[in-house]
């Protein structure tokens, strides 16, 4: 629903469209190519609002997804350009739209793996221990199942990773001893006792599930 400047617009109009759009950055495109994103800090560094857009430092020129990408990449992409919404290109690398974290994370959390009752276990672990199978089994002794998982580097601790996994259990006490028995480090557990209704439920569900 946020349309792409033209290289041709000036900064002004650039200026009335985020505060119509209520957003911080617009698409540049010129015909059918991403040329980058401009932002309203962009264009008071030059204080020319009749300059042309393509004119611009333009940023995020690499900021950009295919139709069929999944959610991780898309949020990822989003992550290293330090931007709040991601151009979508065809196959023939022709514009196509923009799709905004906030739409990214309100589809992601409809996902069964945030709308299913369950508990959240976060693991911290170094990188050779790591075994989603060996976790998973001891995880299904307890008549368990994974729904769903994410891992990434622990923040805290560069050598080490952390593993966050959605369980299809509310409560996780025997689970926990189970891995805490065999030498895994439980560092966060969040129990949830219904399935996920509002939009605003589901959206702080997926951000406790994506730890972050």
């Amino acid at each position: 629903m946020i349309p792409p400047l033209k290289g041709s617009d000036d900064a002004h109009k650039a200026i009335v469209w985020m505060e119509e759009f209520r957003c911080n950055y617009l698409p540049v495109v010129d015909d059918g190519k991403l040329l980058g994103f401009i932002s309203e800090e962009i264009i008071l560094e030059t204080n020319d609002i009749e300059k042309n857009v393509r004119d611009f430092n333009l940023t995020g020129q690499q900021c950009f997804v295919q139709l069929d990408t999944h959610f991780y990449d898309i949020l990822k992409v989003a992550a290293e350009h330090k931007l709040q919404m991601v151009a979508v290109l065809n196959e023939d690398t022709t514009y196509f739209g923009v799709i905004t974290v906030q739409d990214t994370l309100t589809s992601f959390a409809q996902t069964a793996a945030v709308q299913m009752p369950g508990g959240i276990l976060v693991l911290s672990m170094n990188h050779i221990d790591y075994s989603l199978a060996e976790i998973s089994r001891l995880i299904e002794e307890n008549h368990a199942k994974i729904l769903s998982s994410i891992l990434k580097e622990d923040p805290l601790d560069p050598g080490k990773i952390r593993l966050t996994l959605k369980i299809n259990q509310q409560d996780l006490s025997r689970v926990v001893a189970t891995l805490e028995r065999f030498g895994y480090k439980v560092i966060g557990r969040y129990q949830d006792t219904k399935p996920v209704v509002g939009e605003k439920d589901r959206i702080d569900m997926l951000l406790r599930y994506l730890d972050i």
